[in-house]
């Protein structure tokens, strides 16, 4: 990648193939180059030589995360910041099955993931031979998970699947793919066929007269309000302008965090968990939620019944009827699609400042109700609110902040910590999955560089991934990785304790993360104050390579 400090590939003794015929692998890594991939993830094995052998040559860097799971988290990471579908490739049997779980969690949040792994050969027995790393069946087990697994039976067939998996990326829903190259076919030479590639394709819009209907109701709304997920990110200019136009509030989803600035007087950020919150929703005349679900893994329960229309924007028609049913259907690309709304609207162009003019009590009843939100939880958040505080004077607006399900990121940094849209904040929500923040601030760095990134994790979930603190090491990138120690799964242990249940392995004994961090090469702070983490981060942001900053247990619990 440029401007990226990549390892070179090692040189081979192995003889190249005749060059009047491509192998599958050489066929493979060209239909990726051609769709303009330049960074892959993963980890070489003796059944995917042939893939990584053609990566330098076409133009791919690479990035070798230390499991499976941390290079499909990285590559989810790098999608979700570049706007580009990430790549991740796996060697056969269990390192597919590595690598599932972020499949499952890319498949969650609508990131475009295509994993490419090896299978058994072509005419391979259904009965168990003991080939090396042989499974059942590679694509049935990831068809659990992707929204495709597809298996090629001919060196034509990769360039097809290639270019099926980016046209899926780019038409519908994004989801992960998963590609299986049986192992013959990929040391097999063919003639080079031509090169297939995604056609060029507009983004759908939404049907004339459901846009009309929606303006309509928008129009003659007394109390309306807005909803954003992760598939409104791509029209955040839209949104605001939107949102001011019709003096609606927005609150979104975990995904959609920072679509609007959180600090937008219109904004409640990601607070659909709050009790106030879900009643002012229920309150709304209408409701127009772009890109979201509207799921139980944003409410933390089921939606409440909602009292007015509901117009939904989102390129998948299954969520026209999945959760509450639209009322109004706007199936298509979210921008194309509020931009139709805003014309068919008619509604005035003011700007930014006059539409706050135009709208002052809307601004003072947002206010209450963030005040009335904070205070609901004021006394379970109160202890990580100082060092949010201390993290938020030190990032910059474009910064990345990669989360993990932990405490102090989904009752912490979610509803507290204000995102710009030039920022982002990276969350495994839904399939809510351990151990992605640190491969994925990896991903981020990838993906761009000299964007500022900080991991933000607790202790429990770090471990499932710590050691891609080599990786980040090797890097040598200003990586910081700020971790609130509270001894354990404090979110189970709270729970056995409110079901009245005796704490069960829930409990871990103290591990020295800091030492560890060294120990890999990288460096390691305790921060015992938000004065401390303000500092320790500064550092670790001009510092080559991972800094882990712990908030020791008796202050973050």
């Amino acid at each position: 990648m440029p401007g990226h400090p990549m390892p070179e590939p090692p040189a081979t003794t192995h003889a190249r193939p005749p060059r009047d015929g491509l192998t599958g692998g050489e066929v493979l890594v060209r239909a990726l180059a051609a769709h303009g991939v330049t960074q892959a993830f993963g980890i070489p094995g003796t059944h995917n030589l042939e893939i990584y052998r053609h990566l330098a040559t076409h133009g791919i860097g690479h990035l070798n995360p230390r499991h499976e799971q941390g290079a499909g988290y990285a590559a989810d990471a790098y999608a979700r910041v570049s706007g580009r579908p990430g790549v991740a490739i796996t060697t056969t049997g269990p390192a597919l099955l590595n690598i599932a779980a972020a499949v499952g969690q890319a498949y969650s949040d609508s990131v475009p993931l295509l994993v490419v792994s090896p299978g058994m050969p072509l005419r391979h027995p259904r009965q168990s031979t003991g080939l090396l790393h042989e499974m059942r069946s590679q694509t049935e087990a990831l068809r659990g998970v992707a929204a495709v697994s597809h298996r090629v039976s001919s060196a034509e067939e990769i360039g097809v699947a290639v270019a099926r998996a980016f046209t899926l990326f780019r038409t519908r829903r994004p989801r992960p793919v998963h590609i299986e190259i049986p192992l013959d076919l990929l040391t097999a030479v063919e003639p080079a066929g031509p090169v297939r590639t995604a056609p060029p394709l507009s983004p759908a819009t939404a049907d004339p007269d459901a846009l009309a209907a929606a303006a309509g109701a928008l129009r003659s709304a007394a109390r309306p309000g807005i909803v954003l997920g992760g598939g409104a990110r791509g029209a955040a200019a839209e949104c605001l302008r939107l949102a001011e136009e019709l003096g609606a509030p927005v609150v979104t989803s975990a995904n959609g965090k920072g679509i609007v600035a959180e600090t937008h007087p219109l904004s409640l950020g990601v607070s659909l968990h709050s009790r106030s919150v879900r009643r002012w929703l229920t309150e709304r005349d209408v409701v127009l939620a772009v890109g979201t679900e509207l799921a139980e893994s944003d409410l933390w329960e089921p939606l409440p019944a909602l009292g007015g229309t509901l117009v939904r924007a989102d390129i998948d028609p299954a969520q026209m009827y999945a959760g509450p049913p639209a009322d109004i259907p706007l199936v298509g690309d979210a921008r194309r699609t509020l931009r139709s709304l805003l014309a068919a609207s008619a509604a005035s162009a003011a700007s930014a400042a006059s539409a706050e003019e135009t709208h002052p009590d809307v601004h003072r009843a947002v206010a209450a109700l963030r005040e009335e939100r904070n205070s609901e939880t004021r006394s379970q958040d109160a202890h990580l609110l100082p060092y949010l505080a201390a993290i938020e004077s030190v990032l910059p607006a474009n910064a990345v902040l990669t989360s993990d399900s932990a405490q102090c990121c989904y009752y912490g940094a979610i509803p507290h910590l204000p995102i710009a849209p030039e920022g982002r904040y990276l969350h495994p929500t839904g399939f809510g999955t351990l151990g992605y923040a640190l491969p994925a601030a990896i991903g981020a760095k990838a993906a761009d560089p000299a964007r500022p990134v900080v991991a933000l994790s607790g202790d429990g979930g770090l471990q499932f991934s710590v050691q891609e603190l080599a990786t980040a090491v090797q890097l040598r990138l200003p990586l910081p990785v700020v971790v609130f120690d509270n001894g354990g799964y404090g979110e189970i242990r709270d729970e056995m304790a409110s079901r009245g249940d005796r704490p069960t392995a829930v409990d871990h004994p103290p591990v020295d993360l800091p030492a560890l961090a060294r120990a890999y090469g990288g460096h390691g702070v305790r921060a015992d104050s938000p004065e401390a983490l303000a500092g320790a981060l500064r550092r670790a942001l001009d510092t080559p390579g991972p800094t882990l900053i712990t908030v020791p247990q008796e202050l973050s619990r």
